[in-house]
């Protein structure tokens, strides 16, 4: 599976909710409710994903100052940003790259018909979940 973390590189066009944006995003609201500390194997087993996938993306969030890492036998990791201030949007872009809303989806120069097939669905749809995303914080998920 490839994944595409913080490179900024990665632009999704079509904005979709890939395994790793979920974990992230998830992971991140566990480790915000979490009153201490909290170990990869237990957020692995609240998500049902494998450990090393939720370290893989740890490690990324942690390197974005997102989370702070300690370790050791009494080591996990915990948000190095108050939850107000982290949107959802911020963490799924560090994951898919930044959402780009501009021209086709399927990323042609020149469509050989007079107007989009999808007539601009893809757009609406997307400028949507943005929205969505931006709109909401960390601190929206811990009542």
């Amino acid at each position: 599976m490839n994944i595409y973390l913080c490179k900024g590189k990665s632009m999704s066009r079509i904005v979709h909710l890939s395994e790793a944006a979920s974990i992230a995003l998830h992971s991140m609201i566990i480790v915000a409710k979490s009153k201490q500390l909290i170990t990869m194997t237990e957020i692995a087993k609240m998500t049902g994903s494998s450990r090393n996938h939720i370290a893989k993306i740890s490690q990324v969030l942690v390197k974005k100052n997102f989370l702070k890492s300690t370790r050791g036998p009494s080591g996990g990791i915990m948000l190095k940003r108050p939850p107000e201030s982290i949107t959802l949007l911020e963490i799924y872009e560090c994951v898919e790259g930044n959402i780009e809303n501009e021209g086709c989806p399927s990323d042609k120069q020149i469509c050989p018909f007079n107007k989009c097939l999808m007539n601009n669905i893809i757009q609406d749809v997307t400028n949507v979940m943005k929205d969505y995303l931006k709109s909401h914080t960390l601190k929206d998920f811990l009542k």
